[in-house]
Formats: C-alpha cells, sequence, structure tokens
C-alpha cells in the first residue's frame, strides 16, 4: 500500500511539472486598465513613435485592436520598446502581457523559450541592403564574398547569415551590434558594405539614411520569417484572444467589412458575416473568449480589417509602399487565410 501511495504521489507531482500554470492575464489586463505591448524600439512601418511620441505602425495596430475588442478602446495600451535581445526576457517575466515585434515564428521560440505565436500579421524574408554608389556592379547577393555584414545581434537575421554565406562556400565579416539603432548608424556611416535583416525592415531603414537614393535592396530573399504576436506559454485563454483578435481582421478583409462600412454591415443577413460581428441570435462566440460578442466590431471601428492595417503602415497608402504580395488574402493568390469563426 505504501509503495502504492508513494506512485500515485509521485505521478500526481509529475503530472502538475508537466502542466503549465494557468495565468490569468485578461484579469490582470482589465485590473490595470489596459494592455502592455512589448514592440521594437523604432522600425518604421511596424512600431516607431512619430515626431509627438505617438506609436505607430502595423504591430503597433495589432495591440490596439486587441485593446479595443477587451476596452473598446483603442488607447487602452501602453507600449514597451524592446531590443531584440530583450524582447523574451520581458514577456516571460511579465513586463509585457504580449510581444508584438516583428518576431520571426521558430520551433525553438515556440518550445524552448516557452512562448505562443498567435499567427502570422507579416511574412518576410531576410535580405541585403549595399550603397550602390559604392559598390557599383553589385547586383546579387551572391556577389558579396569578403563584404563587411552589418547585423543585429540575438536575432535569426544573424544566424540566416552565417547558414548563408556557408551554403554558398563565401565568407564575410560580421558586424554586430546590440541594438538596431546602432546598426543603422554603423551602416549609414560607411562602417559595413552590407546591411542584411527582414526585407520590410531595409525598406523601412532605408527612408532614414542620408542619402536613400544610394541604396538598393537586393533581389535574394535567403530565409522564411513569418512575423507575428506572442504570449507566454500557460495561459489559453489570453492566447485564444489574442490570436482571434488576429483571425478577426483577416476574416473581416475577406468578407468585405471595413471602418467605412461596418455600421451598414451590421444588419446583414449574411451568416458569415453575423458570427464575426456578433449579431447571430444565441450567440456565444465572444463571451467563450472571456470579451463581449461584439470583440470584433470593437476591433475593426477603432482599427480597421487586415487590409487597412497593412495599407497605411506599409501599404500604399504608407511611406514604405510595400506591394500586399504574398501578404494578400489567400483568395487572392496571398497567404494571409483567417480561421472559420463559427
Amino acid at each position: 500500500m505504501k509503495n502504492i501511495v508513494k506512485a500515485l504521489l509521485g505521478s500526481a507531482a509529475i503530472a502538475m511539472m508537466a502542466a503549465p500554470a494557468s495565468a490569468a492575464t485578461l484579469d490582470d489586463v482589465k485590473a490595470k486598465g489596459h494592455v502592455q505591448c512589448g514592440v521594437n524600439t523604432g522600425l518604421i512601418g511596424f512600431s516607431a513613435p512619430d515626431d509627438q511620441g505617438n506609436w505607430k505602425g502595423l504591430d503597433v495596430d495589432f495591440c490596439r485592436a486587441v485593446a479595443a475588442a477587451i476596452f473598446d478602446d483603442p488607447e487602452a495600451v501602453e507600449f514597451t520598446p524592446l531590443s531584440a535581445k530583450d524582447r523574451f526576457t520581458a514577456l516571460q517575466s511579465g513586463e509585457v502581457d504580449v510581444l508584438s515585434r516583428n518576431t520571426t515564428w521558430t520551433i525553438s521560440r515556440d518550445t524552448a523559450l516557452g512562448l505562443n505565436f498567435a499567427g502570422v500579421t507579416y511574412y518576410d524574408g531576410q535580405g541585403f541592403m549595399i550603397n550602390a554608389k559604392k559598390l557599383e556592379g553589385i547586383n546579387s547577393a551572391l556577389q558579396l564574398s569578403g563584404a563587411a555584414v552589418c547585423v543585429q545581434a540575438g536575432t535569426t537575421t544573424e544566424l540566416n547569415l552565417a547558414d548563408y554565406f556557408k551554403a554558398n562556400n563565401m565568407e564575410y565579416s560580421p558586424v554586430v551590434f546590440e541594438k538596431f539603432e546602432e546598426v543603422n548608424a554603423a551602416y549609414d556611416a560607411g562602417r559595413c558594405d552590407v546591411y542584411t535583416t527582414d526585407q520590410s525592415g531595409l525598406y523601412a531603414v532605408r527612408l532614414n539614411l542620408t542619402n536613400p537614393d544610394d541604396h538598393i535592396v537586393l533581389p535574394e530573399i535567403i530565409s522564411k520569417e513569418p512575423l507575428g504576436p506572442a504570449v507566454r506559454h500557460g495561459d489559453d485563454q489570453w492566447f485564444d484572444i489574442v490570436k482571434w483578435v488576429y483571425y478577426a481582421l483577416v476574416n473581416a478583409e475577406e468578407l468585405g467589412i471595413s471602418q467605412a462600412n461596418l455600421e451598414e454591415k451590421m444588419n446583414s443577413d449574411n451568416p458569415e458575416v453575423r458570427r464575426l460581428l456578433g449579431t447571430e441570435e444565441g450567440t456565444k462566440l465572444g463571451t467563450d473568449l472571456g470579451l463581449t460578442n461584439d470583440f470584433a466590431v470593437r476591433a475593426i471601428k477603432h482599427v480597421g480589417n487586415y487590409g487597412e492595417i497593412f495599407e497605411r503602415n506599409v501599404g500604399a497608402d504608407s511611406p514604405l509602399k510595400i506591394s500586399r504580395g504574398i501578404n494578400a488574402l489567400w483568395t487572392k493568390g496571398g497567404l494571409q487565410y483567417g480561421m472559420p469563426i463559427r
């Protein structure tokens, strides 16, 4: 009997260690009255403060959408600028509730770092930028053997760079900096020949260089960089909230629901529209999340659908003017695909 009791206690202990503790992030967020969002220290198009100190960008707007879904207020969010090195510790420690900081979804981050990625808000890939006036005749990354390459420490970018040059039997000299701003300044000052990061980031960096027109982004994409918001392991409810706010924004674009026509769509007879907007009779889709049934309405009303967020921050209506490409909806040849809301 004693051995049986010991075995049962041992099994219980193992089960308790294996199951992550449930942390009521939503309750904490409601208690303090805002979402704490970890963002980049300054990447145009994704997260950067403007001249008045107001945060703007695709990653910023996603956090505003989460805040709007919870509080019906896109301003119920505070932003914590984080370096690549500090971002995961800030999330793991509870300093931020969600990390929305052009962060690549990888297996090690899902497992070893204990993160859950809620979706891919921007499909990207790593590229290279050079000063075409200084490196005349270079039109391919395969011509960069022997180059000095500026790169940020603690990123998948640094690892991909090493893999690419090794795979192509090329040599390079890494010029590594911890802070994003330090990498930008070093490249602009000519301390390296090449700048490598996500291609979207290269277009953003180029805008702030001393002579932007001197610089070109080479055509090669050397990696998959699915960028998206992440939360901590151990709180399925919070994970679901962040995930389904994202899917709501994508589904809204697919269904043709925007800030401009939202009021009109509230009277729609389309079953998919009614489920998304919480007008279906007897629905519990929102309350099952721990939110109100009109959580998607709140997000769309204040921030817009995914397409609106994309275009004003990085697309045609922004200084970057990046085409939708693979970030178009799946119905238009892209990869953005909202899971069914039903």
